[in-house]
């Protein structure tokens, strides 16, 4: 029994629908994406508090535009990232089925050594009292 490659196995039932969504789960999961919307926000913030008042955009102090941003970008990743997080999980189920088929086919074959050397064990005691009595 040959040992199948999760990694491979997982690929091939992936949809182009599904590499979208892990990608942008591994993607959003990252520092960079954090720096990128922390600059984002202070950049927005600080332009609409400190720039001229005619080149103001978004009035402090409720941001409203901001906030509509940042509310539309949250309910478009969420659900993108749980179904990232949900096949991430699904990988990680056939990666443990097939660890589970290798340990199960390892423990059978230690079981089998054990066994040849219990049986060499007991020749190479049989031997030795063989040529103890001769």
């Amino acid at each position: 029994m040959t040992t199948k490659n999760a990694n491979q196995l997982f690929k091939t039932i992936l949809k182009e629908s599904d590499k979208f969504a892990i990608w942008i789960t591994d993607k959003v999961g990252t520092i960079g994406f954090f720096i990128t919307i922390f600059a984002w926000t202070v950049c927005w913030l600080g332009w609409n508090m400190f720039a001229p008042q005619q080149l103001r955009f978004d009035p402090h102090p409720a941001f409203v535009l901001w906030l509509f941003m940042s509310n539309v970008i949250q309910i478009f990743l969420m659900p993108l990232i749980m179904v990232g997080q949900n096949l991430q999980s699904r990988h990680a189920e056939i990666r443990a089925e097939n660890d589970f088929e290798v340990n199960q086919r390892a423990e059978q074959e230690i079981c089998e050594l054990k066994e040849e050397l219990r049986e060499i064990k007991e020749l190479l005691l049989k031997l030795t009292l063989d040529k103890k009595n001769n």
